[in-house]
C-alpha cells in the first residue's frame, strides 16, 4: 500500500510541474528542469527562503482556486 501511494504523490508532482507550464516552456527538457528546480531549493536555502516560500504557497494557493493551468 506504501508503494501505492508514493507512486501517486509522485505522479501528482509530474502534473504540477505540468500545469504550472515549466515542462512546456522548456520543452520537456529534463535536464533544464531538474536544475531550475535544484535553483529554487538553492533559493529556500537562504535568508529569505522563509519568505519566498510563503509567497509561492499563497501564489500557489490562488492559481488553484481559480483553476489556472
Amino acid at each position: 500500500m506504501e508503494r501505492r501511494k508514493r507512486t501517486r504523490e509522485l505522479i501528482e508532482l509530474g502534473g504540477l510541474v505540468q500545469k504550472s507550464g515549466l515542462a512546456e516552456l522548456m520543452s520537456d527538457d529534463r535536464a533544464a528542469l531538474l536544475g531550475a528546480l535544484l535553483t529554487l531549493v538553492e533559493s529556500l536555502d537562504d535568508d529569505r527562503g522563509a519568505d519566498l516560500l510563503l509567497l509561492w504557497r499563497r501564489r500557489g494557493k490562488r492559481a488553484f482556486a481559480i483553476g489556472a493551468g
